[in-house]
């Protein structure tokens, strides 16, 4: 399905950007007509976004409930969670920093100069203040935040009833197994919705091309290009620190874990690559009792490619419609984006779930969506290949600073399965954390 979908939405991009351009040489510059005909195509990528929006609340409090529900409450596990989770907000902080960075120094958007199809809100243009931010993540009805897509107050109820299920035990598992259920009905409801991105995209870059002409694919093309020179600085950061940790051991993973990366790339689906690299990561010396736990909770919590993307594509929509944000605004929007990106199961193209709640936080035109939605296939295959990337990397420095890597297997060897006892399910259940002779 995923590749259908790549192709179909790379034939949508090609045929918009073909469709586009005869408008714009068909037409004189200004044409009513022509800007009537423009206004139409837009409809498609405005439906497609009023779906995305639609399943926002729903999948942010189902997936991240669930996964704080099913987390346990032993020592050795809080102890695993803890260091993993310390892990990720780190590796988050820094992909988003590092492409915050990058697209203050490039600014691909500025002088495209787009115009807001409404009121984009005062938050994003007026004065930010700490405040303002903290009184504005803390919700007073969890069903008015829901109702308003507000993400970071459906985030500190789901918090707090996530690990009041937890304590329930066996009395909340009814509520767990729902809310679970209710997780997989929306990332089947996510998938029915990308469907549509085809015609989404055909309509976005036919309507912009129709208008601008052909000349604003090559802002793509440098968008690209940035995006992709962030995500090389932050694999050699992560390879980095995986160094201090794994010494030698460090260029070992990266041939352990070649092929499933480069699954995930060409699949632009993390989720293909995950049985893979369990095999590979048993390989390379990773118990599946660690993996079973580490990997499943990176694939919500750990998204390093998805997060530079993130604060790339918000910053970039800023910037095309000429919105100037502060140091301190884009800071809070680095925090909020570290924050709402927590608890989004590997879907493919969730991101684009993220960037529109974060616009919707901080008053930016989600319009501005359709502006990267015809290139968000290439762009796709970076992110989740880096997402891969950081959650082996992460998997093999936690296994290491518990004392239970092992010694490495031939990487080419067919795979043989650990014994039942080793294997993790979900959460809490099967966990059996006794250390194992470290390498």
């Amino acid at each position: 399905m995923t590749r259908r979908l790549t192709i179909w939405i790379l034939t949508g991009l090609f045929l918009g950007i073909a469709v586009g351009t005869a408008l714009h040489h068909s037409f004189p510059e200004g044409d009513k007509t022509l800007a009537q005909i423009a206004d139409t195509l837009k409809l498609l990528p405005d439906v497609f976004l009023h779906l995305i929006k639609m399943i926002i609340a729903p999948l942010v409090f189902a997936t991240l409930v669930t996964g704080i529900a099913n987390m346990g409450d032993s020592a050795a596990l809080g102890r695993i969670g803890g260091r993993a989770l310390a892990w990720f907000i780190t590796a988050s902080l820094i992909s988003i920093g590092v492409g915050l960075l990058l697209i203050n120094v490039f600014q691909p958007g500025v002088g495209l100069a787009f115009k807001a199809g409404g009121d984009i809100g005062q938050l994003a243009t007026g004065d930010f203040t700490f405040r303002h931010f903290v009184l504005e993540v803390f919700p007073t009805s969890a069903a008015d935040a829901m109702a308003k897509n507000n993400v970071l107050q459906i985030l500190v109820f789901s918090l707090f009833f996530g690990v009041a299920l937890s304590a329930l035990r066996e009395k909340g598992e009814i509520i767990v197994k729902g809310l679970d259920a209710l997780a997989q009905v929306m990332m089947q409801a996510t998938d029915y919705v990308m469907r549509f991105a085809p015609f989404a995209v055909f309509g976005a870059m036919a309507s912009v091309i129709a208008i601008r002409g052909f000349g604003i694919v090559i802002t793509y093309a440098a968008l690209m290009s940035e995006f992709y020179f962030g995500l090389l600085i932050l694999w050699t950061i992560l390879f980095g620190m995986c160094a201090l940790v794994l010494k030698k051991r460090a260029f070992a993973l990266a041939r352990y874990i070649r092929e499933p990366v480069l699954l995930a790339f060409s699949t632009a689906s993390s989720e293909s690559a995950l049985p893979r690299l369990f095999e590979q990561l048993d390989k390379f010396g990773v118990p599946r009792r660690i993996s079973g736990f580490v990997l499943p909770l990176g694939y919500s919590f750990n998204l390093d490619g998805s997060m530079m993307y993130t604060s790339f594509a918000t910053m970039f929509i800023a910037q095309a419609y000429g919105i100037d944000l502060s140091i301190g605004q884009q800071i809070a929007m680095l925090l909020t984006l570290m924050v709402t990106s927590k608890g989004i199961a590997a879907v493919p193209r969730a991101s684009l779930v993220v960037i529109a709640a974060t616009l919707t936080q901080f008053g930016l035109p989600v319009e501005g969506i359709a502006l990267i939605l015809g290139v968000d296939t290439f762009l796709d295959m970076g992110r989740t290949a880096t997402n891969v990337l950081g959650n082996a990397v992460a998997t093999a420095v936690i296994t290491k600073w518990e004392g239970m890597l092992q010694p490495m297997r031939d990487p080419d060897a067919p795979f043989v399965a650990e014994a039942p006892h080793d294997t993790v399910a979900h959460g809490r259940q099967g966990l059996n954390l006794d250390p194992t002779p470290d390498d």
